[in-house]
């Protein structure tokens, strides 16, 4: 038995003993957390009993996996840059081109990330699920979920008999902006800086804890947004009228896009590279669910290495585009539980995401037309690696099969924490719905 299979048994074997205590201490957790920060317009993110450990073996697993995929973006990014013919495979307005072949401020390609994948513990086979670059979120789950762990019996039982580490995600990031920032030709020993997006879809407490974390290490820090910035005679202004230096970026592509008209003070500052930011806008490439599509190319594996390219083909679902250009409605009809549907360049569970296998095939029928030739991707369904787990605060209080979804946080380039979501069943995940969070540990 591994040792992350010992601590699960651990787990599980504490709380069938201890049912009552777990139950209690489950409903602090749900008190705990609905008054925290991850309370936010009426909602809050939910949880189960269990958290996911790790082992070492399995983390090694797991850097292998982030590392061979950030050499693939890195590449990708570079190839598009380069050769307009590689630029016309991606389905990009000429503006948002134009932006995505601005230079960058930074050394690197890819300041900010996360891996969305469907990892099989059993036999270590996965495929991807998503890429998040632009606006990658969610990191205060992982902080404010481990602190109410403390009201949990069960981890505390564990923690007095294992050896577990979690992640930190916030100060890591302060240092790895920093370190980017360091490279920019303009720096400045104690630079302004700046968390921008569209404030009102925003996840703010996510903002507060970094722009707290920017502050603590002696930097002045706000939160603006980037509507409201004002770039006069060379310099970016925040709505307070104070200069900025430097800016982390969260408003995704599509914000952007989508306000473009609202965003020229922004757009022309970085134009002028009159401010530094993180990250630039050929994070899109990778962001764009359209990347899955274009792994799948023998342009691609043009340049890639023989390893990355067999990395893509085994890991990477395939995925066309729901339209008369990519695949037909008959096609997902007749073969509905091997297809997803998925919006090309969407967040946090926007738009329709549907799987064949939840549908009749009289409803799936029914929202195909819907969509076809409306911006979705079909995309090959991935089965999913279940685990047991139990939810006395949100759930019935029984044991059931949860699937698993891992999200690699990379910054600049280095595995950094995790997103570890959970649904019960086979079911799409759904922010806010049936999705639940736990925190992330390794046991040494």
């Amino acid at each position: 038995m591994s040792l992350q299979k010992e601590v699960f048994e651990e787990y599980k074997s504490y709380i069938e003993n201890h049912m009552v205590e777990n139950k209690e201490g489950a409903l602090k957790v749900k008190y705990n957390l609905e008054h925290s920060p991850l309370f936010w317009n009426n909602m809050v993110d939910k949880t189960v009993h269990i958290p996911k450990v790790y082992d070492k073996n399995m983390m090694a697993k797991f850097e292998h996996i982030a590392n061979v995929t950030y050499s693939i973006f890195g590449k990708i990014i570079e190839e598009y840059r380069k050769h307009e013919d590689y630029r016309a495979l991606f389905p990009f307005s000429k503006e948002l081109e134009e932006l995505i072949l601005l230079p960058r401020s930074y050394d690197g390609f890819l300041p900010m990330a996360r891996f969305d994948l469907f990892f099989n513990e059993e036999n270590e086979d996965f495929y991807f699920c998503e890429i998040n670059t632009d606006g990658t979120a969610a990191q205060l789950r992982d902080l404010e979920m481990s602190k109410a762990l403390i009201n949990n019996p069960a981890h505390q039982h564990v923690i007095r008999k294992y050896n577990l580490s979690g992640f930190e995600l916030f100060d890591t990031w302060v240092d790895s902006f920093i370190e980017l920032y360091n490279t920019y030709p303009k720096k400045k020993d104690n630079p302004n800086i700046a968390i921008v997006d569209v404030l009102e879809n925003a996840t703010m407490g996510d903002f507060w804890e970094f722009a707290r974390r920017f502050q603590k290490k002696g930097y002045n820090c706000e939160i603006c947004d980037v509507r409201e910035l004002v770039y006069k005679d060379g310099v970016l202004y925040s709505p307070s009228g104070n200069k900025i230096d430097a800016i982390y970026r969260r408003a995704v592509t599509a914000d952007i896009m989508n306000n473009y008209d609202k965003v020229q003070d922004f757009i022309k500052a970085i134009r002028d590279d009159a401010v530094f930011f993180a990250g630039a806008f050929d994070t899109q490439i990778i962001h764009a669910k359209w990347l899955f599509y274009v792994l799948h190319l023998e342009r691609t594996w043009a340049f890639l290495t023989d390893e990355e390219t067999e990395f893509v083909k085994k890991h990477v679902p395939e995925t066309r585009e729901f339209s008369k250009n990519g695949i037909t409605i008959e096609e997902v009809s007749n073969n509905k539980d091997k297809y997803m549907l998925k919006p090309m360049d969407a967040y946090a569970s926007k738009g329709i995401y549907a799987a064949g296998k939840e549908y009749s095939q009289s409803d799936w029928d029914e929202l195909l037309p819907q969509m076809y030739g409306n911006g979705y991707i079909a995309q090959r369904y991935c089965e999913q690696y279940l685990t047991d787990n139990i939810d006395f605060a949100w759930g019935d209080g029984k044991w059931h099969k949860y699937m698993n979804m891992q999200g690699l946080y990379m910054y600049n380039g280095k595995l950094s924490g995790f997103l570890m979501r959970m649904a019960e069943g086979e079911n799409i995940i759904y922010a806010h719905e049936n999705e639940r969070t736990v925190p992330v540990f390794v046991v040494k």
